[in-house]
């Protein structure tokens, strides 16, 4: 959910603002959902959901449950806190993500230059994102989650890149059984915060995520490029293939 970002004065007045709209729409949503009764996440898949909210809105949302912690848009769980311990229950909170990702609004009134892009997600992917927000957003007492290299490679990753180690078979990114070994850890470091920097011959630019160096924290970028250079063995010191690197290009580490 990327927003514009804003650089004027009263950030922080903007952002109460911000939450405080979300919670009018979620108000407007709960007298719907008490006359439809329907249960909106029943179907979903919260792993999905999390794996696009991350690539996704957690560049500019705060969701602890999630583990980002961005300021550019709203809190999540500022904006869903007081309305859950009031009683509305998740599929309602699932209703208002799915309809301010559908047609987001403004920032406020006088900021209609800083908006989320609508439509950011769609169809199946929407309802994931809505229910996997609605399951953690403003929960009392969450705690983000733990940071598991091993995990986070093969829910982000795995579907683009082989990595024999992990178990995954992913073909759209470069096969990092191949690719890794020789690479030294700051190279895999500049393919996974900086993909496009070096592209590996036979796989196209953009199209694994540019933002993983804002949505791990430097601690989790490190644990993850030392799992990889375990994972084949041990990196080198030499420049290795050319394009080389973690990733490269093509796919979604």
């Amino acid at each position: 959910m990327r927003l514009l970002r804003d650089h004027r004065p009263g950030g922080r007045v903007r952002q109460a603002w911000r939450a405080r709209r979300l919670l009018g729409a979620a108000v407007a949503v709960a007298a719907l959902a008490g006359f439809t009764g329907c249960d909106l996440q029943e179907n979903a898949d919260l792993d999905q959901g999390q794996q696009l909210f991350t690539q996704k809105c957690g560049t500019c949302h705060a969701l602890t449950g999630a583990g980002t912690s961005a300021t550019i848009g709203p809190n999540l769980d500022a904006a869903f806190r007081q309305a859950r311990a009031s009683g509305m229950d998740q599929d309602t909170i699932e209703g208002v993500v799915e309809s301010q990702i559908e047609n987001p609004r403004p920032a406020s009134p006088d900021q209609t230059d800083i908006y989320m892009p609508p439509k950011l997600v769609e169809g199946d992917d929407l309802k994931d994102v809505a229910a996997y927000v609605a399951s953690i957003a403003g929960v009392p007492g969450i705690k983000p989650p733990e940071f598991v290299p091993s995990e986070f490679f093969a829910t982000n990753c795995g579907g683009c890149h082989t990595l024999s180690q992990a178990g995954t078979t992913g073909t759209v990114g470069p096969n990092l059984d191949q690719m890794l070994p020789g690479q030294s850890p700051p190279q895999i470091m500049e393919s996974i915060a900086n993909p496009n920097a070096k592209i590996t011959p036979g796989f196209p630019a953009n199209v694994m995520p540019q933002n993983y160096a804002q949505t791990l924290t430097p601690p989790q970028l490190q644990q993850l490029v030392q799992y990889l250079v375990q994972a084949v063995g041990g990196g080198g010191g030499g420049g290795g293939a050319a394009g080389g690197g973690a990733a490269g290009a093509g796919g979604g580490m």
